[in-house]
């Protein structure tokens, strides 16, 4: 699905990748752990052409993304999902229309602002039933920020589901939820994932999060890979020590 060759990211001098050699396959998940500044958000954004590498190759899909057209990347994007950080949900929207953005790229605006005015009874349906999935059916007509934050977060899994993507990238997604929630969420994405046989590759602060829920860790420190496979206590030691 994925493949990074010798890939090295530069911001304006500052170093944020270097040296990263990395594959993953179709459907397999994979949860990247770090402290914060190691490069995971950096890392991630590589994989759907938001961040470009300033050396080394990228490829998706078996094609390398320096070569894509602005179409072709489009494209691309609307085979993977995103989950950002912030979530990415327009506040003042209705809930059965964020998660209608989730196929923005393929109705087009237009397209797009019909959904907005007027839903056709078959979208409507197929966005309960993943709602019904997430776990909150009745919340199909609610505003966005009368939510909570982890039923915003379920929106935008929802949203993520409902682009059928080949893969899912998920920045800190439950960032702002209490451990609970957080274990609940990570485990919906994680099963939602597999029953779609999408790739997952997750950014996690909580390392209990990743050993519980991922057979392949990547830790991250300063841009580098320090470990990629099970997070073994004492790999996980030597990522954190190392900050020290």
């Amino acid at each position: 699905m994925f493949e990074l060759k010798s890939v090295r990211v530069e911001f304006g001098g500052l170093v944020a990748l270097a040296d990263i050699d990395l594959r993953i396959e179709s459907g397999e998940q994979v949860c990247l752990i770090g402290p914060s500044g190691a490069g995971k958000s950096t890392l991630l954004g590589l994989f759907n052409g938001r961040v470009m590498a300033t050396r080394g190759e990228v490829r998706a899909e078996g094609e390398n993304l320096s070569q894509f057209s602005p179409a072709k990347l489009r494209a691309l994007r609307q085979r993977i999902a995103w989950v950002p950080q912030d979530l990415g949900l327009v506040p003042n929207l209705r809930v059965n229309q964020n998660v209608s953005c989730g196929r923005a790229g393929a109705k087009g605006f237009w397209g797009l602002m019909r959904s907005y005015l007027r839903m056709s009874g078959e979208e409507q349906e197929k966005i309960h039933a993943l709602l019904q999935r997430v776990g909150i059916p009745e919340k199909l007509f609610e505003r966005v920020d009368h939510l909570s934050g982890g039923q915003q977060q379920r929106v935008a899994i929802a949203r993520a589901l409902y682009q059928k993507p080949k893969a899912i990238l998920a920045d800190e997604p439950v960032s702002a939820v209490d451990p609970e929630r957080a274990r609940d969420l990570v485990e919906l994405l994680t099963s939602a994932a597999r029953e779609e046989g999408a790739s997952l590759i997750m950014s996690l602060h909580d390392v209990s999060l990743a050993r519980r829920y991922f057979d392949r860790v990547i830790g991250l420190r300063e841009g580098r890979i320090v470990f990629d496979g099970p997070a073994h206590e004492e790999g996980v030691k030597t990522l954190y020590r190392l900050t020290e």
